[in-house]
């Protein structure tokens, strides 16, 4: 007779797990009833079980990952939850039931224990840095330390909402030049392989003396044919290697110096970190926390390492009793004139929050109708790289055939 092992709950609503022999899964029902269980899964001992070997579900959990949107959504849908009267554990166990994302599933019930037990819910949120952020944490502790959690939530989804809106329009800016030179990379690789031997063939057995340029483009097509690999393999590890450079101290120091004084794009940079900062800024501010723990996590938030060192320089300047204005004011290198102006405006007035976030709404649009125009500057940029490198090919190859003619005159 078969063996099925069971799961479910006693009458007291306790878990149970029950192995029991039966003819089929009816008579495993059978056997519960009679026990008072109620049964939720049943499995078959006496055949082979995958998962008893791999735990789908934990691997499931570490390779996925809590995406911005599903964050703010979450956020969003606790906030409607607390402010509707529902305690934070009972609205948690609804999201980690709605929720399809195996990682953020696990996270919930994790929380939702935690709280159970004593635990406050800042406290059980930070011991998953990796999904909720130094201001999530900081804005769910002052809103449950003020009891205003509900608002803290929505002004916290509000936040980032759009700050998520914004990084995606300024990648989306970005992804159009990307695909176009990656296309242009590929395509010329492609002719460097297959069509550039057929082409300098001809040259090469007539013995004359070719241009540089002809010369050049026949010994590296040459080198690619005899070693295709070597040669891609050489321009993908340059290309990682670019990017593991970038993450470097070092790295890190040259591209955000360089960023914020490239033409146009500088402007760009500029506006869309006074927005960040700005926008973090006020959300904090108006959550209840204190201005140096607020500069401290806007630091965090911010990717510039020149922007953070302002930060940082606020930070201290602050606590000694210097207003935060000054700092924002002396670094209009950085920051536009209007960021330190506005901030000052809001410390005579006493709603410092309040022009932080009208300053926030202010760069967001400004950086949301740059990135439009944006690729209306980079479309002709793009034409001329593309017709450089045309140009060089063609002047490469019809070059020697002039100079085979005037020879032949």
């Amino acid at each position: 007779m078969p063996t099925f092992t069971y799961t479910g709950e006693d009458g007291e609503g306790k878990k149970v797990t029950n192995t029991v022999s039966a003819e089929d899964r009816f008579g495993v029902y059978a056997v519960a009833r009679t026990q008072g269980h109620t049964v939720s899964s049943i499995e078959e001992s006496s055949k082979f079980n995958f998962s008893k070997f791999l735990n789908v579900e934990k691997l499931n959990y570490l390779l996925s990952r809590v995406k911005d949107d599903e964050l703010v959504m979450v956020t969003r849908n606790l906030g409607s939850m607390l402010t509707a009267g529902l305690t934070v554990s009972r609205a948690l166990s609804v999201i980690e039931r709605q929720s399809t994302n195996p990682r953020l599933k696990g996270v919930m019930k994790i929380v939702v224990k935690s709280i159970n037990e004593g635990g406050t819910f800042y406290e059980s949120l930070a011991e998953f840095p990796e999904v909720f952020s130094d201001l999530y944490i900081a804005m769910v502790k002052a809103g449950e330390e003020s009891g205003n959690l509900a608002e803290s939530l929505q002004t916290l989804a509000i936040q980032m909402e759009r700050a998520t809106n914004l990084k995606k329009k300024v990648k989306g800016a970005m992804i159009y030049p990307t695909i176009v030179i990656i296309v242009m990379v590929i395509i010329a690789v492609l002719m460097m392989i297959y069509v550039m031997p057929q082409i300098t063939g001809v040259f090469k057995g007539m013995g004359k003396d070719l241009p540089a340029t002809t010369t050049f483009l026949i010994n590296s097509s040459d080198f690619m044919v005899e070693h295709t690999f070597l040669a891609i393999g050489t321009m993908l590890g340059t290309v990682f290697g670019f990017i593991y450079l970038l993450k470097t101290k070092w790295g890190k120091i040259a591209s955000s110096w360089l960023v914020v004084r490239l033409p146009v794009i500088g402007t760009l940079a500029k506006e869309t970190n006074s927005a960040r900062t700005a926008r973090t800024l006020s959300s904090l501010l108006n959550s209840g926390v204190d201005v140096i723990q607020s500069i401290n996590i806007t630091e965090e938030v911010l990717q510039n390492v020149f922007y953070k060192q302002v930060l940082q320089d606020a930070a201290k300047r602050v606590e000694k009793g210097t207003a935060l204005s000054e700092t924002f004011i002396e670094r209009n290198d950085l920051y536009p004139i209007l960021v330190g102006e506005m901030i000052l405006v809001g410390e005579e007035t006493g709603q410092i929050a309040g022009m932080l976030g009208e300053l926030a709404i202010f760069y967001e649009t400004e950086v949301e109708r740059k990135t439009k125009d944006l690729s209306t500057i980079i479309e002709p940029l793009l034409m001329v790289v593309i017709g450089g490198g045309v140009g060089f090919f063609a002047l490469a190859l019809i070059a020697p055939i002039y100079s085979i003619s005037d020879g032949l005159n």
